[in-house]
C-alpha cells in the first residue's frame, strides 16, 4: 500500500507506483515518475522531469532534478531532467542536477551507492553498480562506467570518463579519463590495476595477468594515443578485457588518457 506523509507536498503532475512511501515533509514538484517500493524517507526535494527506478531509497535532505549550474541554462529552459535507475541508494545531502538539454537526462544507473554529500552534474552518467563515497563529485558531462568506484572526496573533471571496474582514489582528481579496470590516485596518475576490486568480482586469474599485461605495456611506457591502442589492440585478441582498454583509450574524445608514475604528470596532458 503507498503512503504518502500530511506533510509532504506532491504536485498533481505526479505518478506513483505501488507500495511507496514518502515520508514527511518531502516536496516533489513538476512530472516525476516513481517506481513501485520507492521510499523517500524524509524532507526530500525532487524536481522534474525526474523518473525513479523502482526499490530505491531516497534519505533526508536529497535534491534532485534541480536546474544545472551553468551560465547560459536558465530557470524555465528545457530539460530531459533526471532519470535514477532501480535499487539504488541516496543517502543523505546527494545532489543531482538536471540536464542542461531534452536530448539525455542526467542518469544514475541501477543498483548505486550515492553516499552522503556526493554530487552529480548537469548530464553527468553513472552505469550499474557504481559506489559514489561520501563527497565525491562529478562534473557535468562526466561519465563513470559499470561496477566502478569513487572514493571520498574524489573529484571528477567535467566529460572526463572513469571505465568499467575502475577505482578512483579518494581525494584523486581526476582530469584525464581513467581506464577500465586501473585505480587513479592524485591527479589522474595510474597507480596500477584496479587488483582488489577484480578479485572481488571473481575475474579469472588468466584475465587479471592479461590486464596487468597490458597495462605495464602501454600506460607505463613512453607512447602516444595511437600507439597504445595499437599495443592494447594487439594483446586484446587475447584477452576480451584488455579489448575493451583498448576500445576505451580509442575513443578518448574530450579530456586526455591518463598514464602510470613511471610517465611524467606532464605527459598526462600530451597523450594524444
Amino acid at each position: 500500500m503507498t503512503s504518502v506523509h500530511p506533510t509532504s507536498i506532491l504536485s498533481k503532475e505526479c505518478e506513483i507506483g505501488e507500495g511507496v512511501v514518502i515520508g514527511p515533509w518531502c516536496v516533489l514538484a513538476g512530472r516525476i515518475r516513481i517506481g513501485d517500493g520507492v521510499r523517500l524517507i524524509g524532507n526530500v526535494y525532487l524536481q522534474g522531469p525526474l523518473t525513479i527506478g523502482a526499490r530505491t531509497v531516497i534519505y533526508p535532505f536529497c535534491a534532485i532534478g534541480f536546474p544545472p549550474q551553468h551560465v547560459r541554462f536558465k530557470n524555465g529552459d528545457p530539460t530531459a531532467g533526471v532519470i535514477l535507475g532501480e535499487d539504488t541508494t541516496l543517502r543523505e545531502h546527494v545532489t543531482v542536477h538536471a540536464a542542461t538539454g531534452e536530448q539525455r537526462a542526467t542518469t544514475v544507473g541501477n543498483r548505486n551507492l550515492l553516499m552522503v554529500n556526493s554530487h552529480l552534474g548537469h548530464d553527468a552518467r553513472t552505469g550499474n553498480d557504481v559506489v559514489l563515497v561520501n563527497n565525491s563529485a562529478l562534473g557535468g558531462h562526466a561519465e563513470v562506467s559499470d561496477a566502478a568506484t569513487l572514493g571520498g572526496g574524489a573529484l571528477v573533471h567535467q566529460f572526463t570518463r572513469v571505465g568499467r571496474m575502475a577505482f578512483v582514489g579518494g581525494g584523486t582528481r581526476a582530469v584525464a579519463d581513467v581506464p577500465p579496470f586501473t585505480s587513479a590516485v592524485e591527479r589522474s596518475r595510474l597507480a596500477g590495476i584496479n587488483l582488489i576490486g577484480l578479485r572481488r568480482a571473481g575475474v579469472a586469474r588468466h584475465d587479471i595477468t592479461s590486464v596487468r599485461e597490458a597495462f605495464r605495456k602501454s600506460f607505463r611506457e613512453p607512447m602516444t594515443r595511437p600507439e597504445m591502442v595499437e599495443t592494447l589492440t594487439r594483446l586484446g585478441t587475447r584477452c576480451a578485457m584488455v579489448a575493451e582498454m583498448a576500445t576505451f583509450v580509442s575513443q578518448c574524445a574530450n579530456r586526455p588518457i591518463s598514464v602510470g608514475y613511471e610517465r611524467g604528470e606532464h605527459e598526462i596532458g600530451a597523450v594524444v
